[in-house]
């Protein structure tokens, strides 16, 4: 055992002085390349001089940057992640300048812009080299996980062992559908899920279909907070306020959190010793990363510790991620370009700041939220829900069977293998369950197949002006026939004419290939009565368009409806799966409209697009050749990927169906890993403590 460690320390020494080695050479050919920085006096020096001026900035920097730095960045974990993340560069830099300061004789100096230049290089190339040793030396980096394990125990005061209750790790993989991610397994192209999935491996894999509105916001509210209730849409107009509520800002994010809670009087899936990394809802952790509803949020706990210290202790992962970001920019640039070239359809624009938006999440996001999960598991913590946007960002604007879309998936199993390997050295062990919000459809976008928007559609069939070239498009001129057929056949009721001169604009929003339609100037839920008189041709017009599926909309005398082309009309109450003209959208559509319909804020029309059964394609209403947010296709159809040693979602030939039902099972495995929580309510009690010890949660 002596030897072993003797071994192991001159191991240790030889890498610091190859490091120490490299580093000062990066530093003699950076004094070399750059004008404004010398490592040598006015007068000159020699050779060795300067060689050894090198040397000692190299050794300083690098033990400022192992001492001073951790401290340092520990101290500013007050700040945003992304602020943080800027910062590095410059604190970097001035460690570098006490660096050449320390230098004898003053034969350092650099001025403050190139100090963040070399800092930076400095601190990649020592990085790299560090990689390098520890690829040739197979024990060198779980040695490095145990001391940190280690020190986390010591300083904690846990047990060495990890003789605990398991923690659980929920892993979304957000926009990948069931059958994406079973071909990448079997392809070869994530080999940690083909790894699990292998003849009798360790995890499982099944479909869960979602509610009508298959999109995060949606989706990741039931499952974190129980509650999806009155979420129609990503984004949706309130008549009683005039506000659009829009999943992705953060006041509204807020809103809907606080909706759930007050709905399901509990704090969520994570408020028993819990962590929310890159969501868009907390589930009630108190650890938090890069969660949109608490954005706005200051104050004690209300920000990631460990996980923003993880990553950013080391100054060279803000480098590692800067060059990352760079080279994901000219990626998209490059895979776009290509896509021009070669005349790819269905191809939307990819330029602006879209390259920057898709850099963000597949660099950004992604490594500050695994560098977070990291350091959760180093923490013990109980349980971790994350979300990883990469695929559903790329897959948007590439399709989501797209090669571009594929690497991303190649990447992000990477990342899955890194949580997986730092599991091992965890101070309790770690179950993973790996799961979708919504899988992706892909289609030509409604503009680009039929010449205009939804809302230029909507506009013509209420006989509102519409540009130019909507009124040219087949659609539009059609739309602009059936309103002046419409109003010539149809007698004029007294007082009717004005309002029809002036109508008020209608809210046209877009959900993927969900549209929502309001008139802010008919108090309540619009009936198809009051549409028929005001817009005589608007229900007609939408119904029969080639690229629209079916509508919801309220009738006087029916109830609610479906309506379809040909004049289809459906009650809501007699809806049936293959039947109608929800006949191409699959089972579970009916289920799906009818609860929609309940929603207080459900729109005054509400339009899916036309699906096709044969391809999978949909219209999306926004620019997007992958789109999700309504039925049909692959959107509605997620997975779940859970541990063999856990309790099955449901029973054999029952199906998983809606975000809130994916959170009862959740809750269930937590209860398994954990073991049950007290004060429990009687099994299968509902709203109570049984569904996940939320007593004891809320003191949590």
């Amino acid at each position: 055992m002596g030897d072993g460690r003797w071994r192991t320390a001159g191991s240790a020494l030889m890498r610091v002085v190859v490091v120490w080695a490299v580093s000062t050479l990066t530093m003699l050919a950076l004094a070399g390349i750059l004008p404004d920085f010398q490592l040598q006096s006015n007068d000159g020096d020699s050779i060795t001089k300067v060689a050894f001026a090198a040397a000692w900035g190299a050794g300083a920097f690098g033990l400022l940057s192992a001492l001073v730095w951790p401290v340092l960045v520990r101290a500013l974990l007050i700040v945003p992640a992304l602020v943080l993340g800027m910062l590095v560069f410059f604190l970097n830099g001035s460690l570098l300048l006490v660096a050449l300061w320390l230098i004898p004789d003053g034969r350092g100096v650099a001025n403050p812009e190139t100090a963040v230049v070399v800092a930076a290089v400095m601190s990649a190339v020592a990085s790299a080299t560090s990689t390098a040793l520890a690829v040739r030396d197979d024990n060198a980096y779980r040695r490095r996980l145990s001391r940190l394990a280690d020190r986390r125990r010591r300083r904690t005061g846990a047990d060495s062992g990890r003789s605990g209750p398991p923690g659980t790790v929920f892993i979304q993989l957000d926009g990948v559908g069931h059958d994406v991610l079973a071909r990448a397994a079997d392809s070869g192209l994530m080999p940690t899920v083909a790894k699990w999935l292998a003849d009798e491996g360790s995890h499982r894999l099944t479909p869960w279909r979602t509610d009508w509105s298959s999109q995060t916001g949606a989706s990741q509210l039931g499952i974190l907070h129980g509650s999806n209730h009155d979420v129609p849409a990503f984004r949706w107009y309130e008549k009683e306020t005039g506000d659009v509520m829009v999943s992705s800002r953060p006041a509204s994010a807020i809103e809907l959190q606080r909706r759930a809670i007050a709905r399901t009087r509990e704090g969520g899936l994570l408020t028993l010793d819990g962590a929310s990394r890159g969501n868009l809802f907390s589930g009630g952790a108190d650890q938090l990363a890069l969660v949109l509803s608490m954005a706005a949020r200051r104050g004690k706990g209300r920000r990631s510790r460990a996980g923003y210290f993880a990553y950013f202790s080391d100054p060279a992962n803000a480098v590692r991620t800067a060059l990352s970001f760079v080279a994901e920019v000219c990626r998209e640039i490059g895979q776009s370009t290509r896509a021009r070239i070669r005349k790819d359809t269905p191809r939307i624009k990819r330029g602006g700041l879209y390259p920057f938006i898709r850099a963000f999440a597949t660099v950004i996001e992604r490594d500050v939220v695994v560098a977070a999960v990291i350091g959760d598991m180093f923490a013990g913590r109980t349980a971790v829900y994350a979300d990883l946007v990469a695929y559903d960002e790329v897959a948007h604007h590439s399709g989501p069977n797209s090669r571009d879309a594929e690497k991303v998936l190649a990447r992000l199993d990477r990342s899955l293998a890194l949580i997986v390997k730092v599991a091992e050295h965890t101070p309790r062990t770690y179950r993973f369950v790996l799961l979708s919000d919504h899988g992706q459809s892909p289609g030509e976008t409604f503009a680009g197949a039929y010449g205009l928007t939804l809302k230029d559609l909507v506009r013509a069939g209420c006989g509102l002006p519409v540009p130019r070239r909507a009124q040219r498009t087949h659609s539009g001129s059609e739309a602009r026939d059936a309103v002046r057929i419409a109003l010539h056949r149809r007698p004029v009721e007294e007082g009717e004419a004005e309002h029809r001169a002036k109508p008020s604009d209608p809210v046209v929003l877009a959900s993927g290939n969900l549209g929502l339609i309001s008139f802010p100037d008919i108090e309540g839920r619009a009936s198809r009565e009051q549409l028929d008189r005001s817009r005589p041709a608007l229900l007609g017009t939408l119904a029969n368009h080639l690229g629209i599926g079916f509508l919801l909309v309220r009738s006087e005398q029916n109830g609610s409806v479906v309506l379809g082309r040909g004049g289809t009309e459906v009650p809501v109450s007699e809806l049936k799966d293959g039947e109608g003209p929800l006949a191409p959208f699959g089972p579970g559509a009916a289920a799906a409209v009818r609860r929609t319909d309940t929603f207080p804020h459900v729109a005054d029309i509400m339009v899916n697009s036309m699906h096709d059964e044969a391809t999978g394609c949909v219209h999306a209403f926004e620019e997007q050749i992958g789109s999700h947010g309504g039925l049909g296709g692959e959107q509605s159809r997620p997975f779940l990927l859970w541990p063999t040693d856990l309790s099955a979602p449901v029973a054999d030939g029952t199906e998983l169906v809606g975000a809130e039902q994916v959170h009862e099972v959740l809750r269930r495995w937590l209860r398994e890993c954990s073991g049950p929580q007290n004060p429990l309510a009687p099994p299968g009690a509902v709203g109570g403590a049984d569904a996940a010890g939320g007593t004891v949660q809320e003191a949590g």
